[in-house]
């Protein structure tokens, strides 16, 4: 006659005590730390390009990752900080600018990953690469506010002209289009409402 062996799954358990067994559903914390992948390796996948053209581009796309993210930031450190007679106009226009940053992250983000590199996440990673200049901590005047931004823009957009033309000649049209129509033409267009602030005639002055 066989011998019913120790339960070691939760029915067995409750056929046997009628009480699940807690194992079975209790979390695994003890799980060791390592990397699957290497920030700056790639994987190679099936999307007809060279091992070399996405790295290439992964490199070009996490520079602009960590430099938007650095943007992104700066609008809600501005969005909260901002004061004034146009407060209400500029805090809601950072905001407007923050979200359309956020969309471009992702972007830039999922692009990296879907050509088998490693996105920058981490803020102490994306503080060590991007080379947007950091703003104070303290609040400072709307003026001064739009001037690092729009500074921070002009960057983004020479340098996505940059890597736009790169790209272009290695093949990578899907990191061209990325580069064109999601990181240019918002950069651009932000970088020309918040510079209107500063006309002789507006009542924004440091």
């Amino acid at each position: 006659m066989a011998t019913r062996t120790t339960p070691n799954t939760n029915a067995d358990a409750l056929a046997e005590t009628g009480k699940p067994n807690p194992s079975e559903v209790a979390p695994d914390l003890d799980q060791k730390s390592h990397e699957t992948q290497k920030y700056g390796e790639i994987v190679k996948l099936p999307n007809g390009l060279s091992e070399k053209v996405c790295k290439d581009s992964v490199a070009l796309l996490n520079q602009c990752l960590a430099d938007t993210i650095t943007l992104r930031d700066m609008y809600k450190k501005h969005h909260w900080q901002v004061v004034g007679p146009t407060f209400n106009q500029l805090h809601l226009m950072y905001d407007q600018h923050f979200e359309a940053q956020v969309l471009i992250v992702d972007i830039l983000a999922e692009r990296i990953q879907l050509l088998g590199g490693v996105a920058l996440a981490m803020a102490a990673d994306v503080a060590e690469t991007t080379k947007i200049k950091r703003p104070p901590r303290g609040r400072e005047p709307a003026a001064v506010q739009i001037r690092r931004l729009a500074e921070a823009h002009e960057h983004i957009i020479v340098e996505a002209r940059k890597a736009a033309k790169a790209v272009d000649e290695s093949g990578d049209d899907g990191t061209n289009d990325v580069f064109v129509s999601n990181v240019l033409r918002v950069n651009e267009l932000q970088v020309w409402f918040l510079t209107e602030h500063l006309v002789a005639a507006s009542p924004v002055t440091a």
